[in-house]
């Protein structure tokens, strides 16, 4: 698999508290990768690890196909736009001369400002200075900054916090169209997990510093346990007959089977004089999943 990022053993320790354990990420080209955690989880730590602002206590980071080190995250981060916690700007500035000071510092051409913001939809702020902007439009604002320079990786750090339902649903279309309308790499960290279901190709769980698991969001799906269950006329006697459980709300819980198994199992209760009254396939969602692998409950 080619990566644009990819870590081995990185950990990032605090005295004695471990922050980030050994963790091995692997990016894939090309992808949107989300990086699910709690709070705390040491998303942000490693992300800027990633950077070069944090200097790892052990293990290394590549990034772009070069090692991260105090010499080379220059040379790297030319390469990357990021957002890391909430975007800084100058309140009084508005959104293009607030871009312009970005610019002049990485030497980039003019033209780059218009582009990055036709991007996320800011061209239309004119004078209007970035304190009277909402929440959602500085995000933007944030993320515009990142684009500069068309980077060839993208580090976003919680990028939909404390937005609107109509703000995240913008930020998720404009992160989810940026490998294909723009041809970079996204890595994009939430403990949002209904965001990184929508925004993501690829999953990493992270949690208290160590990885959980990591690999296609189709394979994480997967995952989930399956089962049938049924609401009979006679649901005690049709349990004992299935050598099943009873569930809440008065459904007969049965591993799942295939079509075939399925058919004798009903033909089966109705021989019994039992009516099968609704039949249902169910599986865990996600919410299970990550709640099994990290054993803390993720927001929704």
């Amino acid at each position: 698999m080619d990566c644009c990022i990819q870590t081995r053993g990185l950990t990032k320790t605090y005295g004695k508290a471990a922050v980030v354990q050994s963790l091995d990420l692997a990016v894939p080209r090309g992808s949107v990768y989300g990086f699910l955690g709690p709070n705390g989880a040491g998303k942000t730590t490693t992300m800027k690890m990633l950077l070069g602002l944090v200097h790892p206590s052990a293990g290394t980071a590549t990034v772009l196909g070069r090692q991260v080190t105090p010499r080379s995250h220059v040379q790297i981060n030319a390469r990357v736009g990021s957002l890391i916690e909430s975007p800084s700007c100058y309140p009084h500035l508005t959104a293009r001369e607030n871009l312009e000071v970005v610019r002049s510092l990485r030497g980039l051409p003019a033209s780059s400002i218009d582009e990055a913001l036709a991007v996320v939809r800011l061209g239309h702020t004119g004078g209007k200075p970035v304190r009277a902007f909402s929440l959602g439009m500085r995000q933007r604002l944030g993320l515009a900054a990142a684009l500069l320079g068309d980077p060839e990786l993208l580090l976003l750090d919680e990028p939909t916090n404390g937005l609107d339902p109509a703000g995240i649903q913008e930020i998720r279309e404009l992160i989810r169209s940026l490998p294909t309308e723009r041809g970079c790499t996204v890595l994009v960290s939430s403990h949002l997990l209904s965001e990184v279901e929508q925004m993501s190709d690829y999953v990493g769980i992270i949690n208290h510093g160590r990885m959980a698991w990591q690999g296609p969001l189709g394979e994480l799906h997967a995952r989930a346990r399956r089962w049938l269950e049924l609401r009979t006329t006679d649901n005690e006697r049709a349990a004992r007959l299935l050598g099943a459980s009873c569930a809440d709300g008065g459904w007969v819980r049965v591993r799942m089977r295939d079509d075939e198994s399925v058919a004798r199992m009903t033909m089966g209760l109705a021989r019994e004089g039992i009516g099968i009254v609704r039949l249902e396939e169910r599986h865990e969602d996600l919410e299970d999943i990550f709640i099994a692998l990290t054993g803390t409950e993720a927001s929704l």
